[in-house]
Parts: C-alpha cells; structure tokens; sequence
C-alpha cells in the first residue's frame, strides 16, 4: 500500500490514481479516504489526478495514540502534498476534511494551491462560545466522546442509520450497503483518535484562516444538515474568505457527496473548470 512517513513518525495511507492537475481530498470524521469513491471515480475518468489519505489514526493509517487536533492534520496533508510534488492542486475537504482544507491552506500556504471546495464542513467553529452564540453546546460534544467510549460499533451505527445521511428524516429511504460502507469504514479507525477527533472538529476556530485564504474557495453546504447546522457555518465561511462562492442545496443532508453524489460532483466540476 502507497504511504509516506510524516516528521513525528507516523504512516499515512494515501491513494493516488490518474494524471492531470491534481484534486486532493480530505475525508470526514471517523471515515477514511474509501467515502471520497463516488467523487474519485468521476473525477479520474474525466482527466483529472485524484489524491486522497486516510487521517491519522483512520482508515489504513496508523493508529497512534497522540496529534489528533487539526495542527497536525494539516501537517500531515502538507507532507503529502509535499512528498507527491503537488502544483496547482484543487484541495476538497468534507466536513472535518473541510477544516483540514482551511488550516492546511492558510498555515502552509498557497503555492501548491490553485483552489479549495469545503463540502458541509466545519469552519468557522462548531461549539457555543460568547463569541459564537449559534454554535451547538459542548454538550453536545461531551456526550458524542461519552457514546464513542461506551461501545462506538453501535454509536457509528446510529449515526450512520440516522442523521448523517438523513435517513431518520420523514419518507427517506435509508440504503443499508451506505449505513454499512460508513460503519465499516469508521471501525477500521483507532477509537483514541476518533475520540481526541471530537475536540479537534468541535473546537477548533478556523475564523483567522479563513480571512488568510486568498484562492476561490466553493462553500457547499445542505440546510438539512443535522450533523453541522447550516446557518452557523457555510454562510458565516463564505463572508470571511476573500474569494468565497456559497452553494446551499435545499434538504440536501450532511452526507452529501454520497447521497446526491450526482449534484454535488457536477457542481464541483463546474468549478474546477472555471
């Protein structure tokens, strides 16, 4: 399997299939680069290079038991980038991927850069502070660590059957093999970091990243997003990029990519031709 060895040691699984200018993506926690296959698949038979790593800790990777937080995360996205010799590369983030996106782009830079799509992501910050009335209670958060720790198989289950994908919604149609491929991909990872992963996703503020980012970033995001409310993240992250596009998508749950993978893809395909 292709991995590199970032600077602090550790493994980091990654694909890399096709040629062309170069679409990095950056997966949702606990999952691994496997959720990005309908955006992959399309993207490679339409002449482009696609990348994408299993996090720390997730997927193939390995499982360490420390540098779960986003310093760390986008570290390990800059050494990939680094070791592949990336130029002009389109860096897509889904959810925690999207806050990899930002603070890889703003803490390492531009210059392999060309421009960023954050799919129903969590910039600029997740959890209630003074300063962020709108977010959700760390509560929320606490009991999320307190469930991963109590049995995560039946938590990622739950999650997976419920709000992710939007399947506990009236008249949806859950897919068992989507609840499956989620389940499947989460317990390949090592619970420490999808636990430490909580805090690095809740609490992180990207909101100076976000105003350091000087390339077209398109912010795509679901107003049924039941995983990362809509009104405290995609409007608030398109006003403070300088080069900001929001796409709201009507219903559209926080899994997107995968459940309207149709939609999103020629969306974000549109964008990259720009």
């Amino acid at each position: 399997m292709p991995t590199i060895t970032t600077k602090d040691g550790v493994e980091i699984f990654y694909k890399d299939w096709g040629s062309g200018q170069p679409v990095v993506f950056s997966h949702g926690w606990p999952l691994s680069a496997d959720d990005w296959d309908a955006q992959m698949m399309y993207f490679v038979t339409r002449g482009y290079r696609v990348i994408a790593h299993d996090r720390r800790g997730h997927g193939r990777s390995a499982q360490v038991a420390d540098g779960h937080d986003m310093d760390h995360y986008a570290d390990d996205l800059a050494a990939l980038t680094a070791h592949l010799d990336l130029k002009n590369a389109i860096h897509v983030g889904h959810s925690t991927g999207g806050g990899e996106v930002v603070h890889y782009i703003a803490r390492h830079g531009e210059s392999r850069v060309a421009k960023a799509a954050i799919l129903s992501a969590v910039p600029p910050l997740m959890v209630q502070t003074a300063a962020n009335p709108g977010g959700l209670p760390k509560s929320v958060f606490d009991d999320f660590q307190a469930q991963l720790a109590a049995g995560r198989s039946a938590f990622y289950r739950d999650i997976a059957a419920g709000p992710f994908y939007g399947y506990n919604r009236p008249g949806a149609k859950p897919l068992e093999a989507v609840i499956e491929n989620w389940w499947r991909q989460g317990m390949m990872g090592g619970a420490k970091a999808h636990y430490d992963g909580i805090v690095a996703f809740s609490q992180t503020d990207f909101t100076e990243d976000l105003k350091k980012i000087n390339v077209p970033v398109l912010v795509m995001h679901g107003d049924d997003d039941q995983i990362v409310p809509y009104a405290d993240s995609a409007p608030l992250s398109a006003k403070l990029l300088k080069k900001g596009i929001l796409k709201t998508y009507k219903g559209f749950p926080h899994g997107m990519p995968t459940t309207h993978a149709e939609t999103i893809n020629a969306d974000l395909l549109a964008f990259f031709r720009e």
